[in-house]
């Protein structure tokens, strides 16, 4: 499948059904998606019905993206943007198995996703967010350059909101 973006270490590309092993085995951890309000797979079957129906490509033209290790071709997790309609705004996330936290890899593959987004889509804004217990993914936001603008409540916790324009992002 052809890349979307690179990175010196990474490759990001759309993900498909043949990442649903390694897309249900990232939902498994408990530390993994212990802020993101989603829960885990069933099975397989179920990530890959969740992979044949995910149509962001084909209706924004962009979305969540495979991140690989371009060393190795090893499926790291996911980053990418995310249009909401009902904010009428395109979200920033990022998800990783938690082997590779701490090695500059969200930062990475979000930064180019920030790039892309601003240049190649042309967006104005583009937001993050995050359950504020969640201080290694607010350091990633701001880190980005991403200001935070509200607190909101997130699936009964704490959330926080971080945004950046066009015009103050430096893409590094």
């Amino acid at each position: 499948m052809k890349p979307i973006l690179q990175t010196e270490r990474l490759l990001l590309r759309e993900l498909n059904v043949g990442d649903a092993g390694s897309f249900y085995e990232l939902n498994l951890y408990e530390n993994v998606i212990r802020y993101t309000g989603d829960r885990s797979f069933e099975n397989v079957e179920e990530a890959t019905r969740f992979l044949q129906n995910y149509k962001d490509y084909e209706t924004n033209g962009y979305g969540r993206w495979a991140v690989i290790d371009k060393s190795n071709g090893g499926f790291l997790g996911w980053c990418g943007l995310k249009y909401s309609k009902d904010g009428d705004e395109t979200d920033i996330g990022f998800r990783f198995f938690e082997h590779y936290w701490n090695k500059g890899y969200a930062t990475e593959s979000a930064r180019a996703c920030l790039t892309y987004g601003f240049q190649k889509l042309e967006l104005k804004t583009i937001v993050g967010r995050a359950m504020a217990d969640n201080i290694a993914s607010v350091k990633v936001l701001e880190k980005l350059g991403l200001v935070f603008e509200k607190e909101f409540d997130f699936d009964g916790h704490r959330g926080v909101a971080y945004r950046i324009d066009k015009d103050c992002f430096a893409a590094k």
